[in-house]
């Protein structure tokens, strides 16, 4: 098969959708790789290691999507990438169509088989490939969050560990999935007073276990999560259900409830956010001030660590990537229930049933496709 990964073009993205060390197990496997020139260059990889691997370096990403048979990449692809696509091409990277009506009918206009990272599912029912991005958007959701509650970055000038004779600073994380328990761990870390809310018993009880007396679990209703949210310097928004749009779980009323200059940061923000007030930013201008509150929901956090989340990225798309290459996109998802899971969008056809639902297309089950 001939796999290409152009470079990214959103917004200070400089992550990339194959390492050289990915490519050279493609080409072990048999399978032409090619890259587009610069490419890696945010992840320090040049084109000359992409050559050492045994890939074709390309001047253009419109040679990419002519020639490959699947392209690899890390975000959703863009307006003029998406035109680009074409029938019964296969496309493996992060779609979050829920909250996205334009990317989704331009992916059902293409006829390009697409899988989409966040929805492919793992033996423990977790989600393997959207893990370590949420592991690295939850740790990064501190830094962000500290950074903005600095007085210079317009935030209450409150840091988030205090000093001896000073109280710490207060963080609300609600969600205590793998980004909630990241974002814990970082603001635990620093000595922060930490609150989790969650409406799983398990889950609260898992967190109460592994944080003991060092952070807070509260189960999330609405009289909990509105008390939180007033007394935090720092609110992490970290709530997902999978394939799906996020709940708009924190409405103005609360927002208007919160201190001058504190911070909200929305990692659910890829699937459309859980702050009523949250609106999609970048790297270039992160942070936005509503009702005298800072919101930073950066799309794409994990940008801002491009190297390490590459490289973390691959460890777990790479095994999918050399299944598709090695038996074609049909062969490897019906050998696989948990990568057909990944299935979005095939044919012209919505094959997701969150996806469908919020967006108002007929679902067409994945196994029908095959």
């Amino acid at each position: 098969m001939i796999v290409g990964t152009p470079k990214e073009i959103k917004n200070h993205e400089y992550r990339v959708g194959l390492t050289p060390e990915s490519a050279a197990e493609l080409d072990r496997h048999g399978h032409a790789v090619l890259i587009e020139t610069g490419a890696g260059d945010g992840i320090d990889a040049s084109d000359d290691d992409y050559r050492a691997a045994g890939a074709e370096i390309v001047a253009t990403a419109a040679e990419i999507f002519e020639r490959a048979e699947m392209v690899v990449k890390v975000k959703e692809p863009q307006s003029g990438e998406r035109a680009m696509l074409r029938d019964g091409q296969i496309l493996f990277t992060y779609l979050h169509l829920a909250p996205d009506p334009e990317q989704t009918a331009d992916l059902v206009k293409s006829g390009a088989v697409c899988i989409a990272y966040e929805t492919v599912t793992g033996r423990d029912g977790g989600l393997p490939l959207l893990k370590p991005m949420s592991q690295v958007a939850g740790r990064m959701s501190i830094q962000a969050g500290a950074t903005a509650l600095e007085k210079s970055h317009g935030g209450r000038g409150v840091l988030l560990g205090g000093v001896p004779g000073v109280m710490p600073g207060k963080v609300a994380v609600i969600g205590g999935g793998v980004v909630g328990f990241n974002a814990a761990q970082m603001a635990v870390g620093l000595g922060a007073d930490v609150t989790i809310l969650d409406r799983s018993p398990e889950v609260l009880e898992k967190l109460g276990v592994y944080f003991e007396s060092r952070a807070k679990t509260r189960f999330s209703n609405h009289a909990n999560l509105a008390a939180s949210v007033a007394e935090a310097d720092l609110v992490i928004g970290a709530v997902l259900i999978p394939g799906a749009a996020a709940p708009k779980l924190v409405d103005r009323a609360m927002l208007k409830s919160m201190k001058r200059g504190s911070v909200l940061v929305d990692v659910a923000i890829d699937q459309g956010g859980c702050f009523e007030t949250s609106k999609a930013t970048t790297h270039a201008e992160p942070t936005y001030v509503v009702d005298e509150v800072v919101h930073y929901c950066v799309a794409n956090m994990p940008g801002g660590v491009a190297r390490t989340s590459t490289y973390a990225l691959n460890n777990v798309t790479l095994p999918h990537a050399l299944r598709i290459a090695d038996h074609g996109w049909k062969g490897a998802l019906a050998a696989d229930p948990h990568l057909m899971e990944g299935l979005n969008v095939c044919a012209g056809k919505v094959t997701c049933a969150p996806v469908a639902r919020d967006l108002g297309y007929d679902y067409v089950p994945a196994a029908s496709m095959l």
